[in-house]
């Protein structure tokens, strides 16, 4: 029992209609009674037809203008009218309001981690440095300065190798993904080229540890103002999109009180305040957890968890930063989460490595706890996921979008059958300057 009268936000930046954290947000809240706005990038966006949303801001904004961000967001809450939680559910959202929030504070209850925190933990390289000086187990890794110092670390480490984008704002224009696996000398320098000047400073290569079944861990917690954790929740990454190397598309609950130790210490020791989601790899090597990503924000699968007080870290957010306490709960067990349209094209890739069969794949998504879009209660999201996966696949390479060039610019919805307001940019202006 709690007060649901403060209105939700559910924030991002990234233009990805296929992102489904979001959706879990509106319905994690939505179905407590919680009013939900969110932040779409496009009108036929699966989350923005979910039937526990309230309205919808088609936005598709530039994360480098401060000042088109910060006016937006003043006239969302000049829309809604009263104070509402605002939930980043990526790292630009996320960094954004660490660094530059402070003037949305009076219409706007968000999360206030350390300003500078959140971009050097969403960036892999100052991650690891980080690591570094804290002693926190992390794999080897190096920032590529030049391709001989690429080939000193693969000579030092082996193959193969993880690579990824630095940082989250670097950008190859869709040529490489933000990670994958090198598999030998010949590999590594095709993606090499393949970056092309962001090569240089925009590339990080790192150790690759050694995993099996079971070896590959996430964490999901809440912490507060004072960087108590709660709720905290363990978990296992049964597949990955890209294989090996991307989101989780299986994953199970799973007790690991020496994992969420680890995680809890760490965050207190970061004095870190907002929604986390951790990814750890067990290296048998040494036999420590070792720290791979850091994302300062929700994580997409995090509606795999929910306590036996029946909350999840977006529940427990709302609560704190609308004044209210976080009732305690246990952590369930065997509860298991599936992507649905990213997990059979997973199966492929692990099918092809022969480390899954057909009949090894259809037993373990029989039964699954919870899904990322089919929902009984909420069908339209997952119908609109699959006519956009249909679309991507018919449509490749000549993808085309359905959005329109003057979307650039904020429109609110307040439902789903209302037109879209008259706001202009120079009202926006106007209404930050009197908000200021």
């Amino acid at each position: 029992m709690f007060d649901t009268s403060m209105p939700a936000v559910v924030f991002k930046l990234d233009p990805n209609v296929l992102h489904h954290g979001g959706l879990g947000v509106i319905r994690s809240l939505g179905r407590v009674g919680v009013p939900v706005y969110a932040v779409q990038e496009d009108s036929l966006a699966p989350a923005a037809h979910s039937r526990y949303l309230r309205g919808r801001w088609l936005w598709s904004p530039d994360p480098a203008d401060t000042d088109e961000l910060l006016t937006g967001l003043a006239e969302l809450a000049d829309r809604i009218g009263r104070p509402s939680v605002l939930i980043p559910t990526d790292d630009a959202g996320a960094i954004f309001l660490a660094e530059h929030g402070d003037p949305l504070r009076p219409y706007f209850h968000f999360a206030q981690p350390p300003r500078d925190l959140p971009r050097r933990l969403a960036g892999k390289y100052s991650m690891y440095e980080l690591c570094r000086q804290l002693d926190v187990p992390c794999a080897a890794a190096c920032l590529v300065g030049s391709w001989d110092e690429a080939q000193d670390f693969a000579a030092r480490v082996g193959y193969p190798l993880v690579a990824k984008l630095a940082e989250p704002w670097v950008t190859t224009k869709g040529k490489v993904r933000s990670t994958t696996i090198v598999g030998d000398a010949e590999e590594l320098a095709a993606l090499y080229e393949r970056c092309g000047k962001a090569a240089v400073g925009g590339l990080m290569l790192q150790e690759f540890i050694p995993g099996g079944p079971g070896d590959d861990w996430f964490f999901h917690g809440y912490c507060d103002a004072a960087a108590v954790c709660l709720p905290a929740f363990t978990g296992v990454k049964e597949r990955s999109y890209p294989a090996h190397a991307g989101l989780t598309s299986l994953g199970a609950c799973a007790e690991n009180e020496e994992l969420q130790g680890e995680a809890t210490k760490l965050l207190e020791r970061l004095a870190f305040n907002g929604i986390v989601d951790l990814d750890f790899r067990w290296d048998a090597r040494d036999r420590r957890y070792k720290l791979l990503d850091f994302n300062p924000r929700l994580g997409a699968q995090f509606r795999l968890f929910r306590d036996s007080a029946g909350m999840d870290v977006a529940l427990a957010s709302y609560l704190d930063l609308s004044g209210q306490r976080i009732p305690a709960g246990r952590q369930p067990v065997g509860r298991r989460f599936l992507v649905e349209n990213y997990d059979p094209i997973a199966a492929v890739r692990y099918w092809r490595r022969g480390e899954l069969g057909l009949r090894s794949w259809a037993s373990s998504v029989r039964g699954v706890d919870e899904t990322a879009w089919f929902a009984r209660d909420d069908l339209l999201p997952f119908l609109l996921m699959w006519l956009w996966m249909a679309c991507r696949v018919v449509a490749r390479p000549w993808r085309r979008r359905t959005r329109h060039p003057e979307l650039h610019r904020p429109e609110y919805v307040p439902g789903r059958n209302c037109a879209p307001g008259k706001s202009t940019r120079r009202r926006q202006k106007r209404l930050f300057e009197e908000y200021r």
